[in-house]
C-alpha cells in the first residue's frame, strides 16, 4: 500500500471529491460537480476503495464476542442460493457492533466453518438460519441458534435480522453504480462493510480524510 502514487488534483479537489464519495455520489456525477475528468474522477473513487479495503484488511485480525449472526447472501444476477453467475459473500454481525464480509467459493460447511473459527471468539452465541452449512456448529465451541424463516414470527433473540439489513442495505447501494465491475466487486464490499460500520458520514468523511492524508497527499 505504500507504493500507491500520490495524486496529482489540488487539496481542494480532493476534498471536494472525497465528501461526493461519503455522500455515495457515483464518480460521473462528482466529475461533473467538481470541474474534473470522469476517468480522473473513476481513478481517484477507486484509490478510496483500495485504501478502506487496504485499512479493514488490518483489523481482520480483531475477532467478535458476545451475540453473533451469521449468514450469507449472492451478489448480482438472479435471486436465490447459488444461482449462476453470482457472487456468494459470508456475513458475521457481532449484535450492536460491527460486520465483517468475506467472499466465498461456496457456502459449504468447510468453508464457512473455518472463517467462524477465525473471527468469533469461542463460547460465543451464534444464530444462523437453517442452511445445512452450519449443521457442524452445533457441535463447536458456540452457542447455536437456528433461526426458521418459515415460522411466521422470530423469537424476539432468535433472528438474524441485522446481518439481513447489512446485505439490503449493501445491495441498495452498489444498485446505485448499474452494475459494479466483477474484478472490483472486493473493494465495494469492503467500502459497504466501512459505511455499515461507521454509519455516521461526519465520521466517515474525518476518517477518510486522514488516510487521504497518509497516503494520496
Amino acid at each position: 500500500m505504500g507504493s500507491m502514487r500520490k495524486s496529482r488534483l489540488s487539496q481542494y479537489k480532493q476534498g471536494r471529491l472525497v465528501e461526493h464519495f461519503v455522500a455515495g455520489t457515483t464518480a460521473r456525477t462528482a466529475a461533473s460537480l467538481c470541474g474534473v475528468n470522469r476517468k480522473t474522477a473513476a481513478l481517484y473513487f477507486l484509490r478510496l476503495r483500495e485504501i478502506i479495503a487496504y485499512e479493514l484488511e488490518a483489523e481482520t485480525a480483531n475477532m467478535l464476542g458476545g451475540e453473533i449472526e451469521v449468514d450469507e447472501s449472492y451478489f448480482g444476477g438472479k435471486r436465490g442460493r447459488g444461482a449462476a453467475g453470482k457472487i456468494p459473500v459470508f456475513g458475521i454481525l457481532k449484535r450492536g457492533g460491527k460486520v465483517y464480509t468475506k467472499i466465498i467459493p461456496d457456502a459449504a460447511s468447510a468453508t464457512l466453518i473455518p472463517i467462524i473459527e477465525r473471527k468469533v471468539i469461542p463460547d460465543s452465541i451464534v444464530y444462523s438460519d437453517c442452511w445445512r452449512g452450519y449443521n457442524v456448529l452445533d457441535v463447536s465451541d458456540f452457542h447455536h441458534f437456528r433461526i426458521n424463516h418459515l415460522k411466521l414470527f422470530a423469537d424476539r433473540q432468535n433472528h438474524i435480522n441485522g446481518i439481513e439489513n447489512f446485505w439490503n442495505q449493501a445491495k441498495r447501494h452498489m444498485r446505485k453504480f448499474n452494475g459494479v465491475p466483477k474484478a472490483q466487486f472486493g473493494l465495494y464490499l469492503k467500502e459497504c462493510e466501512w459505511r455499515f460500520n461507521n454509519s455516521d458520514p461526519s465520521s466517515q468523511l474525518s476518517q477518510l480524510r486522514q488516510w487521504v492524508r497518509v497516503y494520496l497527499n
